[in-house]
């Protein structure tokens, strides 16, 4: 009998982890669930004798791998997985998925939220504006992004995109592809960022990107912290008084905004974008079936390792 464990400080909903249990079950399997647990050594002890986990913002580090010793698979319940060691796992002969697509709906609905909060000051009773008629600028096009643009273009947005690796697909739809991330952030009014932290899209949001952006324009992250050059950010709001910084992620230099920035910027007190009922049955359940089916069938599809 296969053993799984859904290790999830942030847990699941309880509706999600009733179906990933009855999936389970039915396929024969052991679940093991360890919620909101306190250190890492409940982690240790709990993936020390797991076929497979299921986690979210839980942290899988090589320490962790390591003492996995029957471990095949981890899934990461969303779409990044910056949190797990791939090449830990790797060394480790384990395989790392994620589920794509799963909390995407969710994460635009709440860029879309941050970028309405933004352009109504904060809901603080000063006069604000409308989404309806301005330019947004998708900074990457991936499921999320597809998402907000579908939303934002039912609000009566205009909608451009930057994109390395999905061009066609973007103007497949009608979208108009800017050359580069500078133009990008010159002709809109707000800008969403869709990148995973990795790779060169680390600390991309720099200053020489950033010092095209229109003064009282809004960038939304959410994303992660690591894309954006926080000195760069900093630097770019002392410049231009009208931008705002809308993110559910909180910057390193939180002091710093709130010394210098009143009335510009909103974090949400921890990472919001997938912390709806729906995408954590979504992605539960699609982690449930995505292990079963490496063990049953074989497949691979969303090994990202």
């Amino acid at each position: 009998m296969k053993k799984v464990l859904i290790a999830t400080v942030k847990p699941f909903a309880p509706v999600a982890v009733k179906k990933i249990n009855k999936i389970f079950k039915k396929a024969g399997y052991e679940v093991q669930l360890i919620e909101k647990y306190n250190s890492k050594q409940d982690l240790l002890d709990a993936v020390a004798t797991v076929d497979a986990a299921i986690i979210r913002s839980d942290k899988f580090d090589a320490e962790v791998l390591n003492a996995a010793k029957n471990l095949k698979i981890v899934v990461r319940a969303g779409a990044g997985y910056d949190n797990v060691d791939l090449q830990a796992a790797t060394k480790n002969d384990i395989v790392v998925m994620n589920t794509p697509g799963q909390n995407a709906n969710a994460v635009a609905e709440l860029a879309i939220g941050l970028a309405i909060l933004g352009i109504r000051e904060l809901f603080s009773g000063k006069p604000g504006g409308e989404l309806r008629g301005r330019t947004l600028g998708l900074h990457g096009f991936g499921f999320v992004a597809r998402n907000v643009f579908r939303i934002a273009r039912a609000m009566g947005m205009k909608v451009i995109v930057y994109t390395q690796y999905s061009k066609d697909a973007a103007a497949a739809i009608g979208l108009k592809v800017t050359h580069s991330l500078e133009e990008l952030y010159e002709k809109s009014d707000v800008v969403s960022i869709h990148v995973p932290a990795k790779g060169e899209h680390i600390k991309s949001v720099s200053y020489k990107v950033l010092k095209h952006l229109k003064d009282g324009s809004i960038l939304v992250n959410t994303a992660r912290k690591e894309v954006i050059n926080e000195p760069d950010l900093v630097k770019l709001m002392g410049k231009k008084q009208g931008v705002k910084y809308m993110s559910d992620v909180t910057p390193d230099c939180e002091k710093e905004f709130s010394e210098k920035f009143e009335g510009r910027y909103f974090f949400t007190p921890k990472k919001a974008g997938a912390q709806t009922a729906e995408a954590n049955l979504n992605a539960g359940v699609a982690a449930a079936e995505q292990i079963i089916d490496f063990f049953e069938k074989g497949d691979i599809a969303c090994k990202v390792n």
